[in-house]
């Protein structure tokens, strides 16, 4: 059974973000909230965490997962950013995007765009995940809890217990956040392309 965390939305206890970030160091899996909508996630060099991630949502090894940071500093460990692009994601974060970027030599090959050799990451503005990661010390993998054949990502804590009990191991509840998953913005060619338009205003990247 996943273990059940009711947190406050602002000022989470200390206690429980400690015992979530102790599942995610022994591989476990747990769905948080962000700025967005719930997100499934696990730690970065957890395989299985990963595989069970694509179980649950349906998906196949194509799906590009998000790799969560705390901060500009951790993102920009993972990804490659020349000027233009620095300031422009700059401007941006923390907030409701994701930014499909060139990867640098720090991510795994697995995490990787097969082809394309890019990473997606953010960094949410949410006080329980930003907290989370903190805690934890490095990004989150992650993927937007958007269950096969639901039209709408899960907003409810006892209903992402209920429904999911027994294939993740916990559940970080602030109460309900939102429907819309991030904006994507690749900027994997030469200039930024909208990859979905979701909770962040796309219209600075048109």
């Amino acid at each position: 059974m996943a273990k059940y965390f009711d947190v406050h939305p602002v000022d989470p206890q200390p206690r429980a973000i400690a015992q979530a970030v102790q599942i995610l160091r022994d591989g476990g899996l747990v769905a948080y909230p962000t700025d967005s909508c719930f997100a499934l996630g696990c730690s970065l060099d957890n395989q299985e965490g990963k595989d069970r991630i694509l179980r649950i949502r349906g998906l196949d090894e194509r799906h590009h997962f998000t790799l969560v940071c705390a901060d500009f500093a951790q993102l920009g460990q993972l990804a490659q950013l020349d000027n233009a692009v620095f300031r422009a994601v700059k401007a941006h974060t923390p907030g409701p995007y994701t930014f499909i970027l060139p990867a640098t030599r720090e991510v795994p090959r697995r995490l990787l765009h097969p082809k394309k050799r890019t990473v997606g990451v953010r960094i949410p503005n949410h006080p329980v995940v930003r907290e989370l990661l903190r805690a934890l010390g490095e990004p989150i993998l992650s993927s937007t809890l958007l269950l096969p054949g639901d039209e709408e990502p899960m907003t409810d804590g006892w209903q992402i217990k209920d429904r999911l009990d027994h294939v993740i191991d916990a559940v970080i509840d602030s109460g309900e956040c939102g429907l819309e998953p991030t904006t994507v913005v690749d900027y994997s060619g030469s200039y930024p392309e909208i990859a979905r338009v979701g909770a962040g205003d796309p219209a600075d990247f048109l």
